[in-house]
């Protein structure tokens, strides 16, 4: 779960180093190469790319593309800044926005979570109706989280930092102690903690109560775009057929190709998180129609504001440098 904690790591080298990486030799075929890494270890929420890939949307439209599995230990700012991938997954909003900070040359060109996942959970019985409920009580969040979502409750909510306690992505805590609300994904911590736990949370997601962010960004270099457009266009339009496909169709491609990434992964957890994905509206609120990959100047507008008023980010900052809607899907 530590890619929610994914941040501008490696910025300092993105603004040195994010210049056209070396030509390789075009495939025999003709398409173009596309090296592409994900934020985190082959899961249901990055099943969209899998997809893709597995059915053939990618090189239908001309694409070589290779999946470099995320982790831990992969910076995806660095290996955007070295050239070692010419696309890499961000999970949130804030990712992209710290780097347009620093005038950092990549911008996202679709995001494919129309809601940042993003929820606080907490035990039934305990008088919590909702996310304003929650002002007073303990809540659990990881460092990335006090800088990001955290942000957004404060300023809607009234929540204040003394409410914070440490979340080392275990579950331990908020089981032993009802009072205590904690930080997930709607499609992984609320199904764990039925699982392990043997109790029903209440679960409640940000976007629902009006957090503007979005999430699972694809995100390019400046150089790539002025390089190549055309690949840029067919990434992101490939990308959508492949989300489209993974969640109203059928996953079984993507779902042997996470597998197949990620032993660890199991086939419940994969279904589950699809339900949830569907159920919640998280990458298209019209059944994969219209809405998947898109963005707005309105929602980015909308969160710039929110964060700026806060301090996170400079009220005359070009917050614009951040994204391009020249990519979004058209063939929807």
């Amino acid at each position: 779960m530590q890619r929610r904690a994914f941040a501008a790591l490696g910025l300092m080298a993105l603004l040195a180093a994010c210049s056209p990486a070396k030509k390789e030799a075009a495939p025999a075929d003709g398409q173009t190469r596309i090296k592409l890494a994900t934020d985190w270890r082959a899961q249901a929420e990055l099943g969209g790319y899998y997809q893709a890939l597995a059915t053939g949307e990618y090189k239908k439209r001309g694409l070589d593309v290779t999946l470099i599995q995320g982790g831990p230990a992969v910076n995806v700012p660095q290996l955007l800044a070295t050239g070692a991938v010419d696309v890499g997954v961000g999970s949130n909003s804030f990712i992209i926005m710290n780097l347009a900070k620093e005038n950092a040359p990549v911008k996202a060109v679709a995001a494919f979570m129309q809601k940042d996942p993003q929820v606080l959970i907490a035990h039934q019985g305990q008088g919590i109706n909702g996310i304003a409920d929650m002002k007073g009580r303990p809540i659990l969040l990881s460092d990335a989280s006090v800088t990001a979502f955290w942000v957004w409750l404060k300023a809607k909510y009234g929540f204040t930092d003394d409410q914070v306690r440490k979340y080392n992505y275990s579950s331990a805590p908020f089981l032993a102690d009802k009072r205590v609300v904690q930080q997930g994904y709607a499609t992984s911590e609320p199904y764990l903690i039925e699982k392990e736990g043997k109790i029903k949370p209440a679960v409640f997601l940000l976007a629902d109560s009006g957090y503007p962010a979005y999430a699972s960004f694809a995100l390019v270099p400046d150089s790539l775009i002025a390089k190549n457009p055309a690949a840029v266009q067919a990434f992101v339009e490939a990308t959508a057929a492949g989300w489209t496909s993974y969640l109203y169709g059928d996953p079984k491609p993507g779902d042997a190709a996470i597998l197949k990434d990620n032993p660890e992964m199991t086939q419940d957890v994969l279904d589950q998180a699809r339900e949830k994905m569907r159920a919640y509206g998280i990458v298209s609120a019209n059944g994969g129609k219209g809405d998947v990959g898109q963005m707005t100047d309105a929602r980015w507008a909308e969160f710039f504001k929110v964060a700026s008023e806060q301090g996170v980010y400079p009220a005359d900052m070009d917050y614009k440098k951040a994204y391009t809607l020249q990519f979004l899907p058209k063939g929807q």
